[in-house]
């Protein structure tokens, strides 16, 4: 039995945390000074972390590979699957020419692509994350994105930001689901803490993405829309995590924002209309007239996609979850590593065994909802057989590289908490005193940055952020769902994030460190803005 020890460096936390965090500066090095691409990256800081266990933390060296190997396997499933899924998908609509009609239809609506994006990017991939997430959001709606006429990199970028709002409420509520089961405090008040904290940023999220990637003339012609999708999102956002729960705010924020916008693009349209470049400049949009096709022929060519949003409505029913994808769902106890280690205070509030579970659920996998979406409809379309496998085949091309990012982004992220290292991240902020409602959410930030899931940062740092509350005599709720709100601002950096939006749309491995930096400003100013509203909600409003 392998104990973990969180001040390594000469019993000094401040050191200790200056070598645990290496792996993040080699990462934020190699994509934002070096400008290497994300595998790359992956791999270095990856080699980095497993030096620092080895030689800092003395993690045995089968503990350390063992540990390595469970999140390289994360990697690939379910994360590189859900990528999978959805670019199959898209690929299978292309290729039986549906693709067109999806894009005249869009088009129908609004030529418009600062309003193109606010439907696809911000409402409908918002609804991706309440029912899929794990990556589906930003996959699906970057792909569309880029086949509705979005330069590549404007198209990951603008879904990157877009899928901040919905994180935190993300897969039926999940993040949230696991910060109650880790903390053991009420799943409805960390509901409605993370709710206030995150509807402010819902409520703005729409106008500061068409601010900052088209500017503020852009903003002006398209400020009716922009208002309306962030009140529609965000009122709803509130009322459901304070008066609901958090299962279906995201779902329900995501409808009530579609609807409004498609009824105001009825009645309403902007007087000036352009495209986004990749510095965010305004070009004339092409003066081509719309092809207009029958209710039916257009239906038929948003089957596929209407195909995905019913498969992972009927995922994500209990009942049917119930009978008929947890029997297909296991956990493997991973050998080598399973209870063999343990957590000590003052990261957990007593020493206990890490567990170390594969869960194996190749069924109610998001990505296996996109991939029977993808099969379903290619035989419905009348695509051959033989075009089904060509548009697979396309697809695992195109995430060779994505694939090797997955699993060393994963692969360090376990191996930095099985060492401890992560663990000795989380007492450096948490031992900033009266600073810390500053730092809480910059903790959640940073390890959705390493893990690039909320939930495994709900997980991770949950107890943390209640134990630290406690002897700071802070409202232990809102600092825990601080965790949860400041995390989903680190979705759009972590390099699993990167990748999959770089895959979606077909970028070449060098645009990646590109789309980091173009990226991480924004990242950086909203969790600073999380920090100062947390700071707000603590020592004014007394919360």
């Amino acid at each position: 039995m392998w104990q973990q020890h969180y001040n390594p460096i000469n019993g000094s936390l401040g050191f200790s945390a200056l070598v645990a965090a290496l792996p993040v500066a080699v990462i934020l090095v190699m994509l934002g000074v070096l400008r290497q691409p994300a595998w790359l990256s992956g791999l270095a800081a990856l080699a980095t972390a497993f030096l620092v266990a080895l030689f800092s933390y003395r993690m045995p060296i089968g503990l350390a590979v063992s540990s390595t190997l469970l999140g390289v396997a994360t990697g690939l499933f379910p994360i590189t699957w859900v990528v999978f899924g959805a670019i199959f998908l898209y690929r299978v609509a292309v290729a039986t020419g549906k693709f067109e009609i999806i894009k005249d239809s869009i088009g129908g609506l609004t030529r418009d692509q600062r309003l193109q994006g606010l439907l696809i990017a911000f409402a409908f991939g918002a609804f991706l994350e309440g029912a899929a997430g794990f990556g589906a959001p930003v996959a699906v709606a970057a792909s569309m994105l880029a086949g509705v006429g979005f330069s590549r990199f404007n198209a990951a970028a603008f879904c990157l930001i877009a899928n901040t709002a919905p994180v935190a409420f993300g897969s039926i509520g999940i993040p949230t689901v696991t910060l109650a089961s880790t903390t053991g405090l009420s799943l409805l008040s960390l509901s409605a803490y993370t709710g206030r904290l995150c509807a402010p940023f819902s409520l703005c999220l729409p106008c500061y993405l068409v601010f900052t990637l088209a500017g503020a003339r852009a903003l002006r012609g398209v400020l009716p829309a922009t208002i309306l999708a962030g009140v529609a999102f965000a009122g709803t956002q509130y009322y459901m995590s304070n008066f609901q729960g958090p299962l279906l705010v995201d779902i329900a924020g995501a409808l009530v924002t579609i609807v409004a916008l498609v009824i105001l693009f009825r009645f309403w349209q902007p007087k000036d209309n352009f495209v986004f470049r990749h510095a965010g400049e305004e070009l004339p949009a092409p003066a081509v007239e719309l092809t207009r096709h029958p209710l039916g022929a257009v239906a038929l060519a948003w089957m596929p996609y209407l195909l995905l949003v019913i498969i992972v409505v009927l995922w994500g029913i209990k009942p049917f979850k119930e009978a008929v994808l947890d029997p297909t769902t296991k956990f493997v106890e991973w050998p080598g590593l399973h209870n063999m280690i343990q957590r000590m205070p003052p990261a957990v509030g007593k020493p206990m065994l890490y567990a170390a579970k594969y869960k194996v659920d190749w069924l109610g996998a998001a990505g296996t909802s996109a991939f029977i979406a993808a099969v379903l409809s290619g035989f419905i379309l009348g695509l051959s057989p033989a075009g089904l496998a060509r548009a697979f085949g396309e697809t695992a091309r195109q995430l060779a590289k994505p694939a090797l990012t997955f699993g060393a982004v994963l692969g360090l992220a376990f191996l930095m908490n099985y060492s401890g290292a992560t663990a000795t991240l989380g007492l450096a902020f948490a031992a900033t005193g009266a600073a810390f409602p500053f730092f809480s959410p910059i903790l959640g930030w940073m390890a959705v940055f390493l893990t690039g899931s909320d939930t495994s940062a709900n997980a991770l740092f949950g107890n943390l952020q209640v134990i630290t509350a406690d002897q700071l005599h802070l409202n232990h709720d809102l600092m825990a769902s601080a965790n949860s709100a400041g995390g989903v601002m680190g979705k759009m950096i972590s390099l699993g994030s990167i990748a999959v939006a770089a895959a979606a749309t077909g970028l070449a491995s060098a645009d990646e460190s590109r789309l980091f930096r173009r990226v991480i400003g924004h990242s950086v100013f909203l969790v600073s803005c999380m920090a100062l509203l947390v700071v707000f909600y603590t020592y004014v409003l007394k919360m």
